[in-house]
């Protein structure tokens, strides 16, 4: 993608609309990993542990902002996402394929930018553990 030429797009009028509004949004960038199993549950299951310990570890370093299934309406797991705080494409990148169930093969994922524009957050929780911190 890096040698990708992006050509200007025209504004719209929405967008212009708007301006002020974006101008004072915070537009953080995240990178999200989206990871669908590529092997039977029996396979994906061996590296379960391996990888909730990495996630874990990630928490703990203040790089995973968050992570955990996506489901469907119906409740079946459609699959699995992570919110990465990094300051490049390689390091996610790298983040992701370190991964128990990305190197052992038995899942494939898929990275993507995020911008947080608009939310709030007011405290710090680990979600592994079930410890939190008021700021």
């Amino acid at each position: 993608m890096a040698d990708m030429i992006y050509k200007p797009v025209a504004t719209s009028a929405a967008e212009e609309g708007v301006k002020d509004l974006r101008a004072k949004m915070l537009a953080k960038k995240f990178w999200i990993i989206t990871t669908k199993p590529v092997a039977p549950p029996e396979e994906v299951g061996k590296y379960l542990r391996e990888h909730l310990e990495s996630q874990i570890r990630l928490e703990k370093s203040g790089v995973l902002f968050a992570a955990g299934p996506v489901r469907d309406p119906q409740g079946n797991v459609e699959y699995g996402m992570f919110i990465l705080r990094c300051k490049t494409e390689d390091e996610a990148r790298a983040i992701a394929d370190a991964d128990p169930m990305h190197k052992a093969g038995v899942r494939k994922y898929e990275l993507h930018t995020w911008s947080m524009n608009e939310g709030r957050v007011n405290i710090t929780i680990d979600a592994s553990d079930s410890t939190y911190n008021f700021a």
